[in-house]
């Protein structure tokens, strides 16, 4: 739940080089991505022994007290922020990039996935316990987990941060930790398809009802009712089973 953790991480480190240090977008974003990730993890590591529903709550609050933090001593600006850092120029060049990462973080987390190192992963996933009985350091896979995860939502901070040419505490807001676990429950929990599925549902209903003011959040959530009531695999896993089922002949020599 600490995915707004990790995008305010990168979108402050990018506002910060680039309004503080004039550092230049294709320096700021990478700078961004992986120091955030470093910072991301290294705040984490102390509750990487939590599991469950106590490991959720502290990283769903952590990014809210450091908002509140920031607002309440106006740091680097409170609410205000820091204005006028430098913005891409040509919105359909950065809509190709915002294309191509999204494309090339997922065909390498499925790689990756598909790797001795990943099946680690996945290991850990299923029976940490069981993991570590066969010699595996799980706290130091997860340590790199998050660092993983980390980096890819501090590049989307820092990505946003140069697109709208700003960044506050918006970048702490509950959105960034809620949409992600929405994405994945409509597309499919357990996933990588799925989850990128969701995203191209929920993220476009989210801003078709933004228009609604605060009324919008009732209409959210019962969209997402209907899609966990009526489909809790997801659309993905559903689709999928469904393809499985169609009858087909095959030729016997």
């Amino acid at each position: 739940m600490g995915q707004a953790l990790f995008v305010a991480s990168g979108a402050y480190i990018a506002g910060i080089l680039n309004y503080y240090l004039n550092w230049p977008i294709f320096i700021t974003i990478p700078t961004g991505t992986f120091v955030g990730g470093a910072f991301c993890t290294f705040l984490l590591m102390p509750v990487l022994r939590l599991r469950g529903i106590y490991f959720s709550m502290v990283t769903l609050i952590l990014p809210l007290t450091i908002g509140k933090v920031f607002e309440a001593l106006h740091i680097l600006g409170g609410n205000d922020g820091l204005s006028g850092l430098g913005r891409f120029t040509n919105s359909t060049v950065t809509c190709f990039l915002a294309v191509l990462a999204t494309l090339g973080c997922f065909f390498g987390m499925r790689r990756l996935m598909a790797t001795d190192y990943g099946l680690v992963f996945i290991s850990i996933g299923d029976n940490d316990q069981a993991a570590m009985s066969g010699g595996i350091d799980v706290y130091s896979r997860k340590n790199q987990n998050v660092f993983l995860a980390a980096a890819v939502g501090a590049f989307v901070g820092a990505f946003i941060t140069h697109w709208i040419g700003f960044v506050g505490t918006p970048a702490f807001a509950l959105d960034y930790s809620i949409l992600p676990i929405a994405s994945a429950v409509v597309g499919g929990i357990g996933s990588q398809a799925g989850a990128m599925v969701g995203s191209f549902i929920v993220v476009p209903l989210a801003e078709i009802l933004r228009t609604l003011g605060g009324i919008r959040m009732l209409f959210y959530s019962l969209a997402l009712l209907v899609f966990i009531i009526l489909l809790p695999e997801g659309i993905f896993k559903y689709l999928e089973r469904k393809y499985h089922q169609f009858e087909r002949r095959v030729k016997v020599e």
